[in-house]
This record gives structure tokens, C-alpha cells and sequence, in this order.
């Protein structure tokens, strides 16, 4: 039997989620908030939210730590807190485990680390962007990697980062938009930076101590349903500021400053 299913079941059990989250918050809490410098906006458009069919809608910067400073704000919003800082880590004695995420099977399967912090509630799906002749080249979704998404929005929130992928500026997956209109659910926009910064691609190394972390939540987007997945994919790129017209503000502000890539 392989481990996969062992864990698929194991990070159901609430129990077993709050052991990780309290076992990867300690660990965690440190580098966030003593290593680095880390700045949270827009805490108070989480108070309102229900408990379940909540979409988390972000860019991407590593594998790993995106994912936990989520985790950390969400615990300590959910300990009362909705404020824009994390405090001191109370929340980490019985932390709100009520959140799946998803990531790409293949880096959950890539060491003990990562099968570990998949019991935190990983929703693994098959990477959509692949290495070949040393490009990546987008591959087609899989079905089944939306219905795990949607099982999950039915009773919990959901983060996923539309790219898949943590190059800036990738496009984004219109699965994403398949799920928004066959769930309906409450979008949220996460903008975060200076994580591939601070970290390696994996999220577990540091690059450079004393990085600024922001992670900032935007009010739920407005969203018609019935629009088609392209509209609904360009509004939740817009939103989480890795469309095209960001990337050429973008490109452009690096050219007056003098930055080269």
C-alpha cells in the first residue's frame, strides 16, 4: 500500500492537522517574525467570512512558505485577533484547522518534509506546468484535481494560487474559473511579496534575513457567476496583481529605476 492514501486520510483527522500546525507554526514563527520583518494588511475582510465554500485566491513565491504564513494569520484571526499582526503564538495551543491548500502532488511527495506538511491538508494535483527542452510548457488539468477542490470547498476554506507555478507574471489556470462557477464561492485576493526574497524556491531556506513579508487581503471580489471562465480568470489575475497590465507596470518601474532583471 503507498503512503499517499495513508495520508490522504490522515489529514482529514483534526486531530492529527492540529499536531502539524502546532509542530510547523513553532518552527515557523521565528523566521516570519524575528528573522524577517513581517507586514499583514486587510486582516478584518477575514471576520465576516462563513466557515466553508471560501476561495483564497493568491500569487505564488515558494513551495512552502506562502502556505504557512497563511495558516499562522488565519489562526490567530480565528483566536480574535483581526488585527494586522500576528502577536504572540497563543493560537498555535489549538489552531483553526478549517483550511485545505492546494499544491502540485510532486512536491508533496518530495521528501518527509513535505508528506509531513501535506497532513496540514494538501489538495495534491498534477503540476500543470512541466520542464521540457529547458522551458516550461503548460499541460492540460485534470478532472479529477477539480472535484477534490470542490469536495473541499464544501465544507472549508480553500487557498490556491491560480498560476501554479512561482514564476511572476505566469498565466493563470482556468481551473480556477471552473471552480469559481460551479462552487460560487467567496473570493478572496491575496497579494503577498518579498517571500522569494527572503527564502529559496522551496520556502525552507533563507536567501536574506531581515526581508520585508507582506501578505495583504483584499476585500472579496464582486464576481457574475455566469461570466465566462476567460473574464473570471482575468478579474482574479487582476485582482491578485499578476495580470498583464501589472506586468508592464511592473516592467516599467524596473526601467526607470534603472533595475535590470
Amino acid at each position: 500500500m503507498s503512503s499517499q492514501p495513508i495520508i490522504a486520510r490522515l489529514k482529514n483527522l483534526n486531530i492529527v492537522r492540529k499536531v502539524v500546525y502546532t509542530i510547523v507554526g513553532i518552527f515557523s514563527y521565528p523566521r516570519l517574525v524575528w528573522v524577517n520583518k513581517f507586514r499583514i494588511e486587510g486582516v478584518e475582510n477575514l471576520k465576516t467570512l462563513p466557515r466553508n465554500n471560501v476561495l483564497f485566491v493568491s500569487n505564488h513565491q515558494t513551495y512552502f512558505a506562502d502556505v504557512i504564513a497563511f495558516l499562522h494569520i488565519f489562526c490567530a484571526s480565528k483566536w480574535g485577533r483581526y488585527k494586522n499582526t500576528l502577536g504572540v503564538p497563543y493560537y498555535l495551543l489549538n489552531p483553526f484547522t478549517n483550511v485545505y491548500f492546494v499544491s502540485a502532488a510532486e512536491t508533496m511527495q518530495a521528501n518527509w518534509v513535505s508528506r509531513f506538511f501535506a497532513l496540514a491538508g494538501a489538495i495534491t494535483v498534477k503540476r500543470t506546468w512541466v520542464e521540457k527542452d529547458k522551458k516550461e510548457v503548460r499541460k492540460g488539468l485534470d478532472p479529477s484535481d477539480t472535484r477534490k477542490i470542490l469536495r473541499a470547498l464544501d465544507t472549508s476554506w480553500v487557498i490556491t494560487f491560480p498560476q501554479g507555478t512561482t514564476k511572476a507574471y505566469a498565466p493563470g489556470r482556468k481551473g480556477t474559473a471552473l471552480v469559481i462557477k460551479q462552487t460560487k464561492p467567496i473570493v478572496v485576493p491575496v497579494v503577498i511579496s518579498g517571500f522569494w526574497r527572503a527564502f529559496d524556491k522551496k520556502g525552507l531556506r533563507f536567501k536574506k534575513k531581515g526581508s520585508l513579508l507582506t501578505v495583504r487581503f483584499k476585500e472579496p471580489m464582486e464576481i457574475d457567476y455566469n461570466d465566462t471562465t476567460e473574464n473570471i480568470l482575468e478579474k482574479v489575475m487582476d485582482a491578485i496583481e499578476q495580470s498583464k497590465t501589472y506586468m508592464l507596470k511592473g516592467a516599467h518601474h524596473r526601467e526607470r529605476l534603472g533595475i535590470k532583471n
